[in-house]
């Protein structure tokens, strides 16, 4: 994943269309999620939408479940 790490000292953002290719997801699917609010968190700069690497790796944490919880 290809991050803005140009600033020093300021976390590194994504664009909406690196998350899709990083979750072989349709871009489609993640503004749905954002609708919905769903999916991990975003920020709009401008008419653009980012995504915090930092949130992206927590939602995807929070994404888990152990394999016993499903059979449950």
């Amino acid at each position: 994943m290809d991050t803005n790490t140009a600033l020093s000292g300021l976390a590194p953002l994504i664009g909406i269309e690196q998350l899709a290719d990083y979750l072989d997801l349709p871009v489609k699917t993640l503004y749905k999620w954002r609708q919905e609010g769903v999916g991990p968190a975003s920020v709009r700069v401008g008419r653009h939408v980012r995504y915090f690497v930092s949130d992206v790796q927590d939602w995807l944490l929070d994404q888990r479940t152990s394999t016993r919880a499903e059979a449950g």
